[in-house]
């Protein structure tokens, strides 16, 4: 899938690895980089920002709410013309409690934003690129929706099911042989603030630019899924081989995965509250 004069709307593009990859794809000759997120004034920022790049338009959506993404989707092709490429990276994590202790609250949000919004988003876009035969969808989930973690039981509930649904959704259109085409991003712990805190002794936390150097790469070689860093593909392969009990000795303890969110903050303003790159 090729950047240049696509239009590109990027769900929490307002900041994290979202408003890097707008500028990403405006660097690769994007018609317009389209901002969908909650934060206002992230917006503006981000619009003045990287408008020496190209085109930005932004708009503020909440996106797990789907009579709203219906309309600002209207809203959107009567301003720039139909999305041709659609990167649902909004989410959030709220705490790094145990299960016993989430509230109702928190695991509606966590489930609303990280799963619900990018089917309600990409509902209200894909029968115009199935139309059309043209586009792609791609969705950020997390390493958490592939490896069981404690102290965030529902955020890893959360992308689980985004992976599957994406994943899913990807083999429906190959089946239909439609040339609209679905990646499935599944990245490690990334410093973008969404989980300071976070202590990864021997696996690397990410880089915000890398991490976003490579989703754009999968995109335009059309990847079905993309794990980051690479060896994050093979987990599944471990958990088939490995008795449970060595798997979370190894993944667990010598890694310390399991332990990574015991010192965890996450954002401590008020920008916490917005739907933020996974």
């Amino acid at each position: 899938m090729k950047f240049e004069n696509a239009n590109v709307l990027i769900t929490g593009g307002a900041s994290g690895i979202g408003k890097i990859m707008g500028r990403m794809a405006l660097e690769k000759g994007a018609k317009r980089f389209i901002i969908w997120d909650i934060n206002l004034a992230g917006i503006e920022a981000t619009r003045k920002e990287l408008s020496k790049y190209g085109r930005v338009k932004g708009y503020v959506v909440d996106v797990s709410n789907p009579e709203i993404v219906e309309k600002a989707y209207e809203k959107t092709v009567e301003d720039c013309g139909c999305v041709d490429i659609l990167i649902n990276c909004a989410g959030i994590i709220t705490s790094n409690k145990t299960f016993d202790k989430q509230t109702v609250d928190e695991i509606t949000r966590t489930m609303n934003i990280n799963t619900l919004a990018p089917m309600f988003v990409t509902r209200a876009m894909l029968p115009d690129m199935i139309r059309h035969n043209y586009g792609h969808i791609c969705n950020i989930a997390s390493a958490g929706g592939m490896l069981s973690n404690p102290k965030m039981s529902v955020y890893a509930a959360s992308k689980w099911g985004a992976i599957g649904w994406s994943d899913s959704v990807r083999i429906e259109l190959q089946n239909a042989k439609s040339n609209v085409h679905v990646t499935t991003v599944a990245p490690y712990y990334i410093n973008t603030g969404m989980f300071d805190g976070v202590k990864s002794p021997i696996i690397p936390v990410l880089k915000p630019e890398y991490v976003a150097k490579r989703i754009i790469k999968a995109i335009e070689r059309n990847a079905s899924f993309r794990g980051i860093p690479f060896g994050f593909h093979f987990i599944r392969f471990w958990q088939f081989l490995l008795p449970t009990r060595i798997f979370d000795w190894i993944f667990g303890e010598v890694f310390g995965i399991y332990h990574a969110m015991d010192a965890f903050t996450g954002r401590k303003t008020a920008e916490a509250k917005a739907q933020k790159a996974s």
